[in-house]
């Protein structure tokens, strides 16, 4: 079973979700969620997935970054967007800290924006301290493609989109993306489109 991914437009992606008590986090009704929404991204397919996608407003999210979802990447493209297999994890009231603040500039697209994607520059590296499904503390840092998806899900938890962040020009179909902008570099992307040079850094962020 899967759920339905809601679309921007829906009120529960703009609203600031709400921390899980620890009575919840160690319910059935918790545990169940989770399991759907796992199966959910599997099924979309996506790299991460928060509760508000699913119309549930708590500090939820699900990442996984599969080994097979990397597979018509080429090495480079892979090295430049550094990014690597993610195993399947649950983080719960997430609080994330900007550790390093180089932006780096990418094509993104979202579950809840549905068949869109545009460039969005993130910080090059992030911490996060959360709960896992189990309650149990959990600190991790991400640099990359990996940083990049913390940032995406809990930018959800707290009613923000991607579009927010997006460089507007650059908006794109995802079929448009493969048929012109796919292959090439960032920076060529940004000179076909006739866009100044990037921001050179991104202030700290403490979402808590």
């Amino acid at each position: 079973m899967v759920l339905k991914i809601v679309q921007a437009g829906e009120p529960v992606l703009r609203q600031r979700a709400r921390e899980l008590t620890p009575e919840e986090i160690g319910s059935e009704d918790t545990r169940r969620l989770i399991a759907l929404m796992r199966d959910t991204m599997r099924d979309a397919p996506g790299v991460g997935l928060a509760a508000p996608q699913v119309g549930v407003g708590l500090r939820l999210v699900v990442i996984e970054d599969r080994a097979e979802y990397q597979a018509g990447a080429t090495p480079a493209d892979l090295a430049t967007r550094e990014r690597a297999p993610v195993a399947f994890h649950v983080l719960i009231n997430p609080r994330l800290v900007v550790e390093d603040p180089t932006p780096v500039e990418f094509h993104e697209g979202c579950l809840s924006v549905n068949g869109l994607a545009a460039l969005v520059a993130r910080a090059r590296g992030v911490r996060v301290e959360a709960l896992d499904e189990n309650g149990q503390p959990v600190t991790l840092s991400a640099r990359g493609w990996y940083a990049r998806i913390l940032q995406h899900e809990v930018d959800h938890l707290e009613g923000t989109l991607y579009v927010d962040r997006m460089e507007t020009r650059s908006l794109t179909t995802q079929d448009n993306h493969r048929r012109h902008w796919m292959g090439r570099s960032t920076a060529q992307v940004r000179e076909a489109l006739g866009l100044p040079e990037r921001q050179t850094s991104i202030p700290p962020e403490d979402k808590s």
